[in-house]
């Protein structure tokens, strides 16, 4: 089993798309633990707010097969470029990590 960290945020119907993905998360792997949720301004200058959190989770997917999953959950939650539904961002598995920008977000290190 790998050790999963996966950056969940929402612009649109924050609340209940959060809560919907998380529910969805707790179905799709094990041992899943959650941060509290962080309200963040988009960080492109738009007037939306985004709700974010990381889950902590183990796998037996590949990494490949993880970011096709998240991807689809993503479609699952009707996500459009205007309508952030869903962003569901593998950040580190075991000890490699993804989105290398992303970990000087300030929503990520203050979610660590």
């Amino acid at each position: 089993m790998a050790s999963i960290l996966i950056a969940l945020g929402s612009n649109y119907q924050q609340s209940a798309h959060i809560q919907w993905a998380s529910q969805r998360l707790c179905t799709l792997f094990s041992e899943v633990s959650f941060t509290p949720v962080l309200w963040t301004p988009d960080i492109h200058g738009h007037c939306t707010w985004y709700m974010n959190r990381l889950i902590y989770a183990e796998t037996a997917l590949s990494p490949t097969q993880l970011i096709a999953l998240l991807k689809q959950t993503e479609q699952e939650a009707h996500r459009t470029k205007e309508h952030v539904t869903i962003d569901l961002d593998l950040m580190q598995y075991n000890k490699d990590r993804y989105h290398l920008d992303d970990w000087k977000r300030s929503y990520i290190t203050r979610l660590l």
